[in-house]
C-alpha cells in the first residue's frame, strides 16, 4: 500500500498490556483483507435453506474447512468463524441453544487448523452476529439479557484461541451495548460493524457519524469499526468515509455485500462480480478504511480481487462523497441542514 506504516496507526489508548496480534499485523501491513461469504457460500455447498451452519462444525467440519481454505488462499489476513449465529437466542431456532459453547468452540478449532496450514499469518476473528430479537421496549430482551447471551459465546470463542471478537451485523444502540458488554473482560480486542442498510442508516436508524462519534467518546472502544453487509459496496464505502469525518483515528472496517441479489433461478445471483473489487478498494482505503473484505454473495475470486488491488496500491487523497455516490451507486448523503428540515416538515 502506498501510505506511511512507520508510526503505529492503533492509538495507545487502545492497548491493554501492549499490542495484540491484530493491531501488530494491521501496523505492519497497513491495510487488511478480511474474507468474503461464509454462509452463502456453504449454502452454495449444498447447506439447505433454514439449516443451522453453525451445526457444520460438528457434523461437516471438513466443509467449513474448504471455505476457510479456500479464502486463505485468496490472501485473506483475517477469516471469521462459522458462528454468525452461535448465539443462545439463534441457536434455539434449531433446538440447538444447549450447545453454544460445543458448536462455537469447534469453529475456532477449524479455523485454526486452517491457519496452521498457512505459510503467513492469519487470524481468526470469532464472528458474533445478532440475537435475532429486538430490546425492550420494542422486544423481549434488556441489555443485561442481551450481554449474557453474547457474554456466553463470547466466553467460548476466547477459550478456544480466537484472535478477536467480531461484532457484526447490528442495528440498534441497545444490541450493540449489550454486545461491547458481552466481550468485555476476556482479554481480546474486540471490533463491531453495524449493517448501513437503510438509506445510509441501520434499520434502527443510526448513522455512520453517529457510530464514529460513539467510538470517540468511549474510554477503552474497540480497536475497530465500520460496515458490514447492507446494500453493497457504495454504502459500505460511503459509511467509512461518514465515520472518519468525525473519528480520523479510528482503523474502519469495509465488509459489503455484492449488491442485492437477483432471483433469475432457485439460487440468488449477486450483481456485483470480482471484476468490482478494484474501484471498491481504492475508494474505501482513501475514505479511511484499514480493513476490507466482502460479505453476502462474495466468493474466493472476490477476496483475490481485493488483494490484488490492496497490494497493487492505492493513490489519491480523500475522495469527495459524490465520487463514492457516482462510482459505486452509494444512497446520496443528507446534510445535517437538510436533515433538520426534513424532520421538521415530518
Amino acid at each position: 500500500m502506498t501510505m506511511n506504516t512507520e508510526t503505529d496507526p492503533i492509538s495507545p489508548s487502545l492497548r491493554s498490556g501492549g499490542p495484540t496480534a491484530f493491531e501488530q499485523l494491521l501496523t505492519e501491513k497497513g491495510t487488511l483483507v478480511a474474507d468474503g461469504a461464509m454462509g452463502t457460500t456453504l449454502f452454495d455447498m449444498g447447506l439447505e435453506s433454514g439449516g443451522c451452519p453453525e451445526l457444520l462444525n460438528i457434523e461437516r467440519p471438513e466443509l467449513v474447512d474448504r471455505v476457510h481454505q479456500a479464502f486463505v488462499d485468496a490472501g485473506a489476513d483475517i477469516i471469521l468463524t462459522n458462528t454468525f449465529g452461535g448465539n443462545r437466542r439463534r441457536l434455539a431456532l434449531h433446538g440447538l441453544a444447549d450447545r453454544v459453547a460445543e458448536l462455537n468452540e469447534a469453529a475456532v478449532h477449524v479455523a485454526a487448523a486452517v491457519r496452521s496450514r498457512a505459510d503467513r499469518p492469519v487470524l481468526i476473528a470469532g464472528s458474533i452476529g445478532p440475537t435475532g430479537d429486538l430490546f425492550e421496549p420494542l422486544g423481549p430482551l434488556t441489555i443485561s439479557e442481551g450481554a449474557d447471551v453474547f457474554g456466553e459465546q463470547a466466553r467460548a470463542l476466547a477459550t478456544a484461541g480466537a484472535d478477536i471478537l467480531w461484532i457484526e451485523t447490528l442495528s440498534s444502540w441497545d444490541e450493540l451495548a449489550a454486545a461491547i458488554e458481552g466481550c468485555a473482560g476476556l482479554g481480546l480486542p474486540t471490533v463491531a460493524t453495524l449493517s448501513f442498510d437503510t438509506n445510509g442508516k441501520t434499520m434502527m436508524g443510526l448513522s455512520p457519524r453517529e457510530f464514529g462519534e460513539w467510538w470517540s467518546k468511549l474510554d477503552e472502544p474497540p480497536v475497530a469499526i465500520g460496515a458490514n453487509c447492507g446494500i453493497g459496496p457504495g454504502d459500505a464505502v460511503a459509511a467509512a468515509f461518514d465515520i472518519t469525518a468525525v473519528a480520523p483515528d479510528v482503523p474502519v472496517i469495509t465488509k459489503a455485500n455484492c449488491g442485492i441479489p437477483l432471483y433469475k433461478s432457485e439460487a440468488p445471483e449477486y450483481p456485483v462480480g470480482p471484476d468490482g473489487m478494484a474501484d471498491y478498494v481504492e475508494l474505501a482505503v482513501r475514505s479511511g478504511a484499514r480493513i476490507i473484505g466482502s460479505c453476502c454473495g462474495s466468493t474466493p475470486a472476490h477476496v483475490a480481487a481485493i488483494r490484488a488491488a490492496v497490494d497493487g496500491g492505492v493513490t489519491g487523497s480523500r475522495p469527495d462523497r459524490s465520487e463514492i455516490e457516482a462510482r459505486l451507486e452509494a444512497a446520496p448523503d443528507i446534510a445535517p441542514q437538510a436533515r433538520r428540515r426534513r424532520n421538521r416538515r415530518g
